[in-house]
């Protein structure tokens, strides 16, 4: 039986086709949804130029304050773009119940989310963007699905299928 799941969003371009796969699934089941997007960590280049222009009190408030409300603003949008697709689907809105971003390697974070919220399903789409490659999986989808303790439902993406197909 499915009474939960997990929807990671990389916010993609085929994310919101994806997010239709997992509100309808979430709609079938009478299932509560969950939605997680990780946001990897600042890279060294990044910390450095950061280093060279902030003193240490000013760096020191941008990693803790600054990091929040970016993640903040990040799960708001996320809010918001599942409204705006939405439209008039209110009662679809109220499947989810918690929309979370969190810093950290994609794989890592979706798979210590499955431990964490004890989900049913674990829903991820194929790609995140169309990268002009033929590989059947991206990189955190492959990772996912050989690590992943419950079952993954992955949503090909859109990319080489005719409109006619879709």
């Amino acid at each position: 039986m499915i009474r939960s799941m997990l929807y990671a969003t990389d916010l993609g371009l085929y994310a919101p086709y994806v997010m239709q796969h997992a509100l309808a699934l979430a709609r079938t089941f009478k299932a509560d949804l969950y939605v997680i997007h990780a946001v990897e960590p600042i890279g060294l280049f990044a910390e450095s130029v950061l280093q060279s222009y902030l003193d240490e009190a000013a760096l020191s408030e941008w990693q803790t304050q600054g990091l929040s409300t970016v993640m903040a603003t990040i799960e708001q949008r996320v809010l918001d773009s599942f409204r705006e697709e939405l439209g008039e689907g209110e009662q679809d809105l109220k499947l989810i119940r918690s929309v979370r971003v969190i810093q950290g390697d994609p794989c890592e974070v979706i798979l210590d989310q499955l431990c964490k919220l004890s989900v049913d399903l674990l829903i991820v789409g194929s790609h995140s963007h169309a990268t002009g490659t033929t590989a059947p999986l991206g990189r955190t989808a492959a990772r996912v699905l050989q690590l992943s303790t419950v079952p993954v439902y992955l949503v090909p993406s859109l990319q080489g299928r005719r409109i006619d197909d879709v």
